[in-house]
């Protein structure tokens, strides 16, 4: 019975090795394939038996042909090339190296890694002063101020910015671009989404106090040298929201001095009264206390421009 077995065992194997040679013959008439296993020093039973990672490699690099950007990447993990290596102890092994556009975000976020940003998409993250549209005159007050923020800014006391205006204008994108900037001379900075910021505030009370990241978070706001309040007047107001959480931020940040930005839809009227209404009541005076600390810290710039998302 062992030996029937050994004899199969055999079989198969001389089996594996007749249909690997024949891939491998297969694949030699594919000059691609045969470019790319003549850039390696390895014999030919090496490249037989790896054929089908070759192949691989041979398909993710003819994907790359062409390739405009990741959102077009054909390749099973986009950004990366599935690419055969040779290892220190000089054996073949295959890993996923990033193709030339994963390569420049990948610097471009290094570049700007004294950004903290809190559920932002990721333009956002990659936000340049000098992609930032100049087609609109409405665009240049706040261009003239952010650039004027930046080269003031370690010279003398400055102010942030209240912006606000209509959807889609490019609001978040221009400061977040101009907090990328700061970046550059290792200003730390911080840019929260502000209604989802509330939720997560929020929902962390429920977890045990080891789980939870409320201290970190919070901390954050509070401490960091320059903070966006990204879309303000987007959530939904309660006495928590506006008394415990956004006046105790502002408090601290205006004591100490530290750079806040925000964006809105509203005004300043109308995010006053988006502040005094809550479920509970109407309180006109608590409100009337964030408004005058976002006029003492913030200059007031309205933006009404095309929308950019389209």
């Amino acid at each position: 019975m062992e030996k029937v077995k050994e004899k199969i065992n055999i079989y198969r194997d001389k089996n594996l090795d007749l249909n690997l040679k024949k891939n491998y013959m297969k694949a030699m008439n594919d000059e691609n394939f045969k470019t790319l296993v003549n850039k390696f020093k390895i014999n030919e039973d090496t490249i037989i038996k790896n054929t089908s990672k070759f192949l691989k490699s041979c398909n993710n690099l003819k994907n790359c042909k062409g390739c405009r950007s990741i959102a077009t990447c054909k390749n099973e993990l986009a950004g990366y090339v599935y690419y055969p290596c040779i290892n220190k102890n000089n054996l073949l092994t295959f890993k996923y190296l990033a193709c030339k556009h994963k390569k420049k975000i990948l610097k471009e976020d290094n570049e700007v890694k004294n950004v903290f940003t809190f559920n932002e998409p990721i333009e956002i993250k990659r936000a340049k002063m000098k992609d930032i549209f100049v087609d609109d005159k409405n665009r240049y007050p706040v261009i003239k101020y952010l650039k004027k923020f930046i080269d003031n800014y370690e010279k003398k006391e400055v102010k942030g910015l209240f912006l606000h205006g209509n959807f889609g204008c490019g609001k978040t994108y221009m400061i977040s671009a101009c907090l990328n900037e700061m970046s550059k001379k290792n200003i730390n900075s911080a840019i929260v989404y502000w209604p989802e910021f509330l939720r997560t505030i929020k929902s962390s009370f429920n977890k045990p106090k080891e789980l939870s990241n409320f201290d970190t978070l919070f901390d954050k706001v509070c401490d960091v040298e320059i903070l966006l309040i990204d879309d303000i007047g987007a959530e939904d107001t309660t006495p928590w929201s506006r008394d415990e959480i956004l006046g105790t931020i502002l408090q601290s940040r205006m004591q100490n001095k530290l750079v806040t930005f925000m964006t809105s839809n509203l005004n300043i009227e109308e995010l006053e009264d988006h502040l005094s209404i809550t479920r509970e009541n109407v309180d006109r005076v608590k409100a009337r206390r964030i408004i005058e600390r976002i006029k003492y810290m913030m200059e007031d710039i309205e933006l009404i421009s095309e929308s950019r998302r389209k």
